[in-house]
């Protein structure tokens, strides 16, 4: 790969919100069908109204985006990896959550029952609950992918000798 092949920029067009995801699914038609250099198109949803195109020239954006009811402009001058490197790395929840956090279940049977972690399994990102509303106590494991972190657990103070 030769460097004017590697060297591109990420330039954001700003579109009619919520429809981000069209645009980019057309915008990538029209440039594949027009041999367009754009590397890389990304539509996120924390940022509404936006769709950001990897590409080595902002006029090849901007013949692809041309014409397309959805997009209103493209913003002037480019952006830099560092701009948006933290929303592409995943974070896993499992992290997140230790013994005595309170969690929300959000799917599977037991959906909107609030339970407490007793138990992280991060090898296995699994965590064991015991739910909150119950006449007793019973252990549950879940994927962590089925709870929302609604509080954590209060740290206790240390005990002085």
């Amino acid at each position: 790969m030769s460097d004017q092949e590697r060297s591109s920029s990420i330039f954001p067009v700003k579109t009619t919100g919520g429809q981000e995801k069209t645009v980019a699914t057309f915008v990538a038609a029209r440039a594949k069908q027009k041999n367009k250099p754009i590397y890389a198109i990304l539509a996120l949803d924390t940022w509404k109204g936006y769709v950001l195109f990897e590409s080595a020239t902002s006029q090849a954006v901007d013949e692809s985006i041309q014409g397309f009811k959805h997009v209103r402009s493209k913003i002037p001058g480019m952006m830099q990896f560092s701009d948006i490197e933290k929303f592409l790395v995943t974070k896993s929840m499992i992290a997140d959550m230790n013994a005595g956090d309170g969690v929300e279940i959000v799917a599977g049977p037991f959906k909107g029952m609030r339970a407490t972690v007793s138990r992280v399994e991060k090898e296995k990102q699994e965590i064991t609950v015991n739910l909150v509303d119950t006449a007793f106590s019973m252990p549950i494991t879940i994927d962590v992918a089925y709870a929302k972190l609604i509080a954590r657990a209060k740290a206790e103070p240390p005990k002085e000798p």
